[in-house]
This record gives C-alpha cells, sequence and structure tokens, in this order.
C-alpha cells in the first residue's frame, strides 16, 4: 500500500485490461518487435486503446490527459504489459514532443496538440541529427529564413525514425548563425505533407525500413509553430532529450524478456539437452540478472523525478547508459543461448500477419534483429559518451 492506493489491486487491474484488449494482431507485433519501434499499424491500434482508457500517458499530469499515477503504479504497467508482450508505444509522440509541448507550449499549442498526441491522430516523427550534426547536434544547419509571419526552411535530416509513417515534425532548425551554436537554433513544428518536403525512407541491417532521410525546399512553416521562444531552441531541444533518455522503463521491459529467456535456457530439447547447461550460459546469465535488478532499483529511483512532469535532469544521462548498456547485454546474452538458432534472418516471418512460416520452435525470432538494433541504443538520443561528458560537467564539476 503506498499513498492509500492498493498496489496489487492496480496490478490486477491493468492484468485484467491487457487481457480483455490483447487483440491477436497486437499482440504479434509485440511479440515480433525488434527494436524500441513496434510495427506501426498495429501499435498506433494499441495506442489508441489506451487513450480511450485514459492510459496512454502514464507519466502526464492529470490535468493534460495522463492518469494521475505514481512511479509505482506506471513502473507496474510498463512491467505488466511487457509481461503480456504487448507492443511498446512509439516514443516520439507521449515521450518526447508531449512533454516538450507541456513545459514550452502556449496554452493554445496546448489545446491544439496534445489531445491529437494522445490518441495517435496525429504521429510524430523528431527532425534533429543531419548528416552533420549527429551527436554535435548544435552544428546543424538546416536554415529557416523569416518572412513575415513564415518561416521558410531549406536542408535536410537524417536517421528521422517512421518519417515516412508521420504526418507531423518536430524539428530544429538554425535561425540565427552569428552567434554561439546553441544560439540561434528554434524549436518548430511542420506537417509533412507541406509542399517541398520530401522523405525518403532508409533499408537497415535488419531488413527493415524503420529510419529515413527527410529533405526542405522552401517549405513554409507559420511563426506562429515555434515552441518556445524563437533562437532559444536548445532549451527546449535539451528538456525533451532529457525526457527521451530518462522516461523510458528499461528493466520493466527487460525482467519480463529475462523470465523468458530463463524459461527458455531450463527447457530440454528432444535429446533432453538445456541451453543452461552450455559452457558459460548459466554465469552469463546470472551476471545479466545481476545487472538487470541493478537498473530496475535505480530506475526507479530515477523515473520518480518524472512524476507530475517534473524535469528529471543530468540524472537521465545516467539511466540512458545503463538502461542501453544492460540492453545490449541483453540482446548478446540472448544470441549466445540461441546459438545457431539466431543465424536464420527471417525479415519476411517478422511482419504481421506473414503467411511465412517461422523457422525452428519461434523462441528466438527475434534474436538477431533485436541484437543488431540493439547496437543503435548506445548511440540514438545522444551516444553514451556524450552521456558521460554532460554528468562530468553536470555534477562532478560542482
Amino acid at each position: 500500500m503506498v499513498n492509500d492506493i492498493d498496489l496489487e489491486a492496480f496490478r490486477q487491474e491493468v492484468k485484467q485490461f491487457l487481457a480483455d484488449n490483447a487483440r491477436p494482431e497486437i499482440l504479434e507485433a509485440g511479440r515480433k518487435s525488434t527494436s524500441a519501434f513496434a510495427p506501426f499499424k498495429e501499435v498506433m491500434a494499441w495506442q489508441k486503446i489506451l487513450a480511450d482508457k485514459g492510459w496512454a500517458a502514464p507519466s502526464w499530469p492529470k490535468e493534460y490527459g495522463g492518469p494521475g499515477w505514481n512511479i509505482f503504479q506506471r513502473y507496474i504497467f510498463s512491467e505488466e504489459c511487457a509481461r503480456a508482450r504487448m507492443p511498446t508505444l512509439l516514443p516520439q509522440n507521449v515521450q518526447m514532443i508531449g512533454p516538450a509541448i507541456i513545459g514550452y507550449g502556449t496554452a493554445e499549442q496546448k489545446a491544439q496538440y496534445l489531445p491529437r498526441i494522445l490518441t495517435g491522430e496525429d504521429f510524430w516523427c523528431q527532425g534533429y541529427s543531419e548528416p552533420g550534426a549527429g551527436s554535435d547536434l548544435a552544428s546543424l544547419k538546416c536554415k529557416a529564413e523569416r518572412e513575415g509571419d513564415e518561416f521558410v526552411l531549406n536542408g535536410s535530416k537524417t536517421w528521422t525514425t517512421y518519417a515516412h509513417h508521420a504526418n507531423k515534425m518536430f524539428a530544429l532548425v538554425r535561425t540565427d548563425s552569428t552567434g554561439k551554436l546553441q544560439r540561434g537554433i528554434t524549436f518548430i513544428l511542420l506537417d509533412m505533407d507541406s509542399p517541398g518536403l520530401e522523405v525518403r525512407p532508409m533499408l537497415g541491417l535488419d531488413g527493415e525500413y524503420e529510419q529515413c532521410e527527410v529533405f526542405f525546399t522552401d517549405v513554409r512553416v507559420p511563426v506562429a509553430n515555434v515552441i518556445g521562444q524563437i533562437d532559444d531552441g536548445w532549451s527546449v531541444a535539451k528538456y525533451l532529450l532529457e525526457f527521451e533518455r530518462g522516461g523510458s522503463a528499461y528493466g520493466a521491459a527487460l525482467v519480463p524478456a529475462f523470465e523468458r529467456l530463463l524459461q527458455v535456457c531450463n527447457k530440454a530439447d528432444n535429446r533432453g539437452r538445456r541451453a543452461m547447461d552450455k559452457p558459460g550460459v548459466r554465469r552469463q546469465m546470472s551476471d545479466l540478472y545481476i545487472q538487470l535488478r541493478a537498473l530496475e532499483h535505480t530506475e526507479k529511483a530515477v523515473n520518480s523525478k518524472l512524476s507530475h512532469g517534473d524535469n528529471p535532469g543530468p540524472t537521465a544521462s545516467m539511466l540512458k547508459i545503463l538502461g542501453t548498456e544492460v540492453m545490449q547485454l541483453f540482446s548478446e546474452v540472448q544470441v549466445r543461448v540461441a546459438g545457431f538458432d539466431a543465424l536464420p534472418l527471417q525479415t519476411e516471418a517478422l511482419h504481421v500477419g506473414s503467411p511465412v512460416a517461422e523457422i525452428g520452435s519461434g523462441d528466438f525470432l527475434t534474436a538477431m534483429p533485436y541484437y543488431l538494433n540493439s547496437r543503435a541504443a548506445s548511440i540514438y538520443a545522444g551516444t553514451n559518451e556524450i552521456q558521460r561528458s554532460l554528468l562530468a560537467k553536470a555534477i562532478l564539476a560542482q
């Protein structure tokens, strides 16, 4: 019992809701997710179900459509969704642009955008990285020149996840080049069907189109679409990135995944052999378990700062480092446990509703693509090396 909330009763409520709403195609999307980005059609259908229940944005303040849960309820919800193998909601909407608008948007912008972010009627992509500005984001050059009540955009963005599905983008653009690099950057919202905007999907190592290039040629965007102050978009971007880095429940997702992997390790094949008996597997699983539990406890402490929309600060960098590195370790151990069963890259079988039969038992269908996708985890949202520098500056330099 925490603050007069019966957490076990809440857990049972979540389990029942998931059981009642776990459509087969949504469950299949969860089982076949190979990265932080689940199959688009099915995950957006799941978001609509959650929005109808009022559960689409667990960390949002109640006045903006959040459920009003405390940190323990949010963690239980994430954990039970992972245990039921529901697809994880795409982070751009409720985890990234939503908090940015809540923190920096005007009353009119909140009223216009937040309801449609919750329901998924609008799906947003993130226009941050450029060919010459990734981790060094302040070097971005995508230019926005003001003409009356509009900005005219020219330039490009890259690594723009699911831009080919999005109807909206939040982007950082260069509005002043005369001063410090971090100054002169503006945070702006735009429509993906704007004249002069082109999206080119890129094929990933796992055989899927997840990342995109986006090109702007004289794209006109109203000045009213600026979030925060013109030339001070860096403040909004940092705020958003702290939610992106610190708003995920890595442990809540990985602990149930570890439990499933442990079951597979202890399952005997037709010759009575177990993966757990392979040389080194027991030690690797033990090491992974210890790191997962350490991550889980650290994560609960850090994510408590997100209660009621609070800014997590530099501790978000610590959580991003821990979470992504344990995620990568899990992917490595899973491939070692799978052995030869992880070698086939069954791209077509990974599609929801695919008629292609899976090779093997299905226990390791996603092992190799998940491993490949996880290599990017320590790079996206700012490399882990950058995160360590931020921690040094924010904490050790005090």
